[in-house]
């Protein structure tokens, strides 16, 4: 699997070549106003496309972003210390205390336990830190103009449509990555459709402003995608010399006990823990050499909102460092 480590892509932005639809600031313009006309024939209204249209600008960042994305041939021992320093396995735990009375209520009440919920809040947006400062709409109209995935990046606009017209963020506000992804959760416009929370009661699922909000959407988002509160995301195992490597794969799920059978034990040499309502998968992310997980239920969940093991790693590792912190 390639390594794409998405959270230092914008530091290596190089200028992209024309796409095949010469994408230029002379005929997004007209683009524009297509994408209106469409919008209003859908139905939406006038003074939400007003709205959402009235700054929109080309972003030929947004582009080049999406075109050079770059690879990194990293291994997962050099790639946590990069996503998961001490600053922010520290600042992590605070973040948990700061917010500990608000976590643990959403936390029970979606069956996700807090320290997920702070760890994705850590690794998607630094705790909040930054969530992009693309205006979301002009993002995912240039990305429909390029061309290339224009059916999705549409779908994603009209979307971010309806959440301007249900009035859950001003235009101004709407801010996020260049391919659109929105607030602290990160949540791309179809994604906050299906799982975003009015939390805090207000009328507006605001995951840009609203901790409530925020927390809650995430909790929802993976109890959705089949969270379980009474098991951890995974662990780092050993294996055997002999160990059959066509086995390590997430659709490949066994108890943990024939796990044991087939020689995997715990970084410590000792065996897996006995308990039979487990099922888990071998993830070997580099090679037998580098670090490999059995992965959980959890493991599958993380891997819905974001479908990079490294991700998943760090993730994970930064929910350890706040539940055994040093």
């Amino acid at each position: 699997m390639k390594k794409l480590v998405a959270m230092f892509a914008l530091m290596f932005l190089v200028v992209a070549p024309q796409s095949v639809r010469a994408a230029d600031e002379a005929g997004f313009a007209d683009y524009v106003e297509k994408i209106k006309a469409e919008a209003l024939a859908d139905g939406y209204s006038q003074a939400t496309l007003d709205k959402a249209f009235a700054g929109a600008k080309f972003y030929q960042r947004a582009v080049s972003a999406d075109k050079n994305q770059p690879e990194f041939k990293l291994t997962l021992d050099t790639y946590l210390p990069r996503a998961v320093p001490e600053w922010k396995a520290k600042q992590a735990l605070e973040k948990y205390n700061e917010h500990k009375e608000l976590l643990e209520e959403v936390g029970a009440k979606y069956g996700v336990q807090p320290r997920f919920i702070v760890a994705l809040w850590g690794i998607e947006t630094n705790f909040g830190g930054y969530t992009g400062g693309f205006d979301v709409v002009s993002a995912l109209t240039t990305m429909a103009y390029e061309g290339r995935r224009e059916e999705f990046f549409k779908k994603q606009l009209w979307q971010a449509l309806t959440i301007i017209e249900e009035g859950h963020i001003d235009v101004e506000q709407m801010k996020g990555s260049w391919a659109g992804a929105m607030g602290q959760t990160q949540f791309m416009p179809s994604s906050f459709m299906a799982y975003a929370v009015d939390y805090d009661g207000d009328g507006r699922k605001d995951i840009w402003n609203s901790m409530g909000d925020v927390f809650a959407s995430a909790a929802n988002y993976l109890k959705n995608a089949g969270w379980r509160d009474d098991v951890t995301w995974g662990r780092q195992v050993q294996l055997p010399a002999d160990f059959d490597e066509s086995l390590a794969s997430l659709k490949t799920k066994k108890s943990l006990a024939e796990w044991q059978a087939l020689g995997v034990r715990r970084m410590d040499g000792s065996d897996l823990p006995q308990r039979a309502d487990i099922e888990a998968a071998v993830v070997i992310p580099d090679d037998k050499e580098g670090r490999v997980y059995l992965a959980y239920a959890n493991y599958d969940a993380l891997m819905r909102w974001n479908r990079s093991h490294y991700f998943v790693a760090a993730v994970g590792y930064l929910s350890d460092r706040i539940r055994f912190p040093r």
